[in-house]
């Protein structure tokens, strides 16, 4: 089984070549943590059902920067987004094939699972939450750009998705309110991609997934002790990282506890929060997650 999840390095590839892109068939060494300090949760579902997984993501990125442009401080660029860097870097690395005539990749579509998860940049600040999107554009664009990309994987051959709605950014240290309150991140909401995929028969003969991101989160809040392994009391609020003002420095303040915090740092979930999500991964490509609404188009 293959999976196409989330950022294991390539944003850091940009940084250290200047804002140059990793060339077709490139793969990570490992070494680079992943937005939440530690090992990014692909790696864990790998481990756990031995499955060898494909990162295409890259941290920070949007769907579109003809949306929602932003710029990486560390390289002065466009983040690399989804439509112009990330589905071509994989479409790239598909027909690559090694000089002794080994292909880079087997993508067979009954045993390869797609993990759609954007939008946490698109909406955040500096993003539509601070009316940073292009003039003219709302999230309606932003949603129709995510399901073009399913579209264009779709058309490749793709037949297995997971698509994620939006996390619970309300919930983070960023963002949240005394109270938890301020944005409630619900978009895209499986109602829509039940439209999409069923109504429209845009996806005939695909398998999707339609995770509830937003309530698994919020379950994760609520009942630390059933997701994270800390052995201290759990950490619901606070962080592990504390980040400059630039973004360009971090401070720890727990190095001894990490496992007892949801957050890693005021945005980002922790490496046991991601952990423990690889676990629900796991069960939602077999079918048994109550956070997973399985349709077949």
């Amino acid at each position: 089984m293959s999976l196409f999840l989330s950022d294991a390095g390539r944003l850091h590839y940009f940084i250290s070549q200047s804002g140059g892109a990793p060339p077709v068939g490139w793969i990570d060494n490992g070494d680079t943590p992943a937005a939440d300090g530690g090992r990014p949760w692909p790696s864990y579902v790998g481990q756990y059902i031995g499955a060898r997984f494909h990162n295409y993501a890259v941290s920070g990125a949007v769907c579109s920067n003809s949306l929602t442009p932003r710029i990486a401080q560390a390289t002065g660029e466009l983040f690399p987004d989804v439509s112009s860097y990330q589905v071509p870097a994989f479409f790239a690395d598909r027909q690559y094939t090694y000089p002794n005539g080994t292909k880079f990749m087997g993508v067979p579509p009954e045993s390869t699972v797609y993990a759609i998860m954007i939008g946490g940049n698109d909406v955040r600040a500096d993003g539509h939450l601070t009316d940073s999107q292009t003039k003219g554009t709302t999230i309606a664009d932003y949603i129709d750009c995510v399901f073009q990309q399913i579209d264009r994987l779709f058309q490749r051959g793709a037949r297995n998705f997971v698509i994620h709605t939006l996390g619970t950014m309300y919930l983070t240290p960023q963002y949240a309110m005394p109270k938890e309150g301020g944005l409630r991140a619900t978009l895209p909401n499986i109602g829509q991609i039940k439209q999409v995929a069923l109504v429209n028969a845009r996806y005939l003969g695909a398998q999707f997934a339609l995770v509830d991101l937003e309530g698994l989160m919020k379950d994760t809040h609520k009942n630390p002790s059933r997701n994270l392994n800390g052995t201290v009391s759990y950490n619901v609020t606070g962080y592990i990282n504390r980040r400059s003002l630039n973004g360009t420095e971090c401070v720890r303040y727990d190095n001894d506890n990490r496992d007892a915090f949801i957050w890693y740092d005021e945005l980002h979930p922790s490496e046991q929060t991601w952990r423990s999500y690889a676990k629900n991964f796991v069960s939602i490509i077999n079918g048994r997650s109550k956070w997973a609404t399985h349709l077949s188009a």
